[in-house]
């Protein structure tokens, strides 16, 4: 089996690193400080981060073959999974949390089958999950 990553990956994972760089990073003790005043509230750096990342084309990376993500498979998300993964903050910058990833994959796949079967039920603005995040 070839490991050796595709043109389009190694292209995400620069444009995800300059972002990384950019933006991550360096907001990452703001984040931190924004969280211990107010733990259960959105910040508002992430919010702000999260247009960016969409124009960027960085948005829903976990989404196979699909025009709501890079349409990558497993293999191809791997990578960019382990380097948003180095910020506590990065995978949310990105929309792609758990559980929020695996939540909009069953959305995207019942959309799928609602539109084979010739019906909208109206599945798409679900694809802009967010959960509550409970945990610390």
């Amino acid at each position: 089996m070839n490991f050796e990553f595709s043109d389009k990956v190694k292209d995400l994972q620069r444009r995800l690193q300059v972002f990384l760089d950019e933006h991550i990073y360096p907001n990452e003790q703001g984040y931190r400080d924004e969280v211990e005043q107010k733990p259960w509230s959105p910040t508002r750096i992430i919010e702000e981060l999260k247009p960016k990342a969409r124009a960027a084309g960085l948005w829903n990376l976990f989404l196979p073959e699909s025009e709501h993500g890079a349409g990558l498979t497993n293999l191809e998300y791997a990578p960019l999974c382990e380097m948003m993964g180095r910020s506590e903050m990065g995978p949310e910058v990105f929309n792609c949390s758990a559980p929020d990833t695996g939540n909009m994959e069953v959305l995207k796949f019942s959309h799928a089958m609602a539109r084979r079967n010739r019906r909208n039920d109206g599945l798409s603005p679900c694809l802009q999950v967010r959960s509550a995040r409970v945990l610390r």
